[in-house]
């Protein structure tokens, strides 16, 4: 067997180079499974070391279908053999579900998007109907499997929605999830997402959203054109890219929100959630609107850093990562080295 290291799971290597520069700042050895294609003997032992899982619900859209069918061959796999994994199929379902996320977050106490999930598309139109009680006002759809802003509008009329749901433009999810939910407006025009690496907080990013119709990269956020009311501030797009209306994402558009501490008591909540589900690594998402409330609505655990954050933030996301999965790799094989007492 090889000399113990720890193991990335992942499928695209653009996002990779940060994290492979964190961990040779840390002295951490790592490497990368890239799971695009591949095989596993599943006679064979694993390689020793620690696997942390990164797969990405977005993973399909760069032409990876069945990535996050091979990542859960592989960590079931993994636990089986009894090596540590973090992110491990627990994760991954959490990962590739916003229906198990809202769940979660809802059951736990934390104020959520009103939020149906509709199954196939012929009963769309009527799911539309039945959740705005027939009447024209503002709603919002997104995909079950998220990231990348996927499925992500506003509708302010259900005429408007019938009209796309029959056009060519409708974006089917890939697991036919559809959610519909509430439109939600941001009491100023930015979202928050809090990081969590070990289970403990590392610092919170203030995502500015006054630019008009982007996708942001990290943060979970996304601002939809409303027609002749101008751009409005909804939840719920995920991209690395600027807008694909033409506005653009710039350094300023990601800073540190220093007034969300550790001692938060929102961060104190999310920490003990994440404790509760077994996420260790995370980056959690939420708004303050404009009728006094706080929304968390989305889990990524795959999170992605800021360069513009990183330069200035109390300490390093990724550092923080490699530092993390170092000391349990240390941890784990020093346990294994010691001398059996009689």
């Amino acid at each position: 067997m090889s000399t113990p290291r720890v193991y990335v799971i992942h499928e695209n290597p653009e996002w990779f180079p940060p994290l492979a520069a964190a961990f040779e700042a840390e002295g951490v050895p790592v490497q990368e499974v890239l799971l695009t294609e591949g095989q596993i003997d599943l006679g064979a032992e694993p390689e020793p070391g620690v696997y942390w899982s990164r797969m990405s619900a977005s993973s399909h859209t760069r032409g990876h279908e069945h990535s996050k069918e091979y990542t859960r061959a592989l960590l079931g796999w993994l636990e089986r053999a009894g090596r540590q994994v973090v992110g491990g199929s627990h994760v991954l379902e959490l990962e590739v579900s916003k229906v198990s996320q809202h769940g979660l977050l809802r059951a736990a106490g934390f104020d959520v998007p009103r939020t149906t999930a509709v199954f196939g598309t012929t009963t769309l139109k009527q799911a539309a109907k039945d959740f705005t009680d027939g009447q024209d006002v503002p709603f919002i759809t997104k995909h079950n499997q998220g990231g990348k802003g996927l499925g992500v509008r506003r509708f302010d009329s259900l005429a408007e929605f019938d009209a796309y749901v029959d056009s060519p433009e409708f974006e089917a999810p890939v697991d036919g999830i559809t959610l519909l939910q509430e439109y939600l407006t941001a009491r100023e025009p930015f979202i928050t997402r809090a990081e969590f690496v070990g289970g403990e907080f590392v610092y919170a990013v203030r995502v500015d959203t006054s630019a008009g119709s982007f996708e942001l990269c990290p943060a979970d956020a996304c601002a939809v054109p409303s027609g002749e009311n101008g751009p409005q501030v909804i939840a719920g797009a995920v991209c690395e890219v600027p807008g694909t209306d033409g506005t653009t994402v710039t350094a300023d558009t990601f800073s540190v929100r220093s007034d969300v501490t550790a001692e938060h008591p929102l961060v104190q909540q999310l920490r003990g959630f994440l404790a509760d589900q077994r996420v260790q690594i995370a980056g959690v998402e939420f708004m303050e609107t404009t009728d006094g409330r706080t929304v968390v609505y989305d889990i990524n655990t795959n999170t992605n850093y800021n360069p513009a954050v990183e330069a200035v933030a109390p300490s390093s996301g990724p550092r923080s990562i490699a530092r993390f999965l170092g000391g349990l790799l240390d941890a784990e094989y020093a346990a294994a080295a010691a001398p059996a007492h009689a």
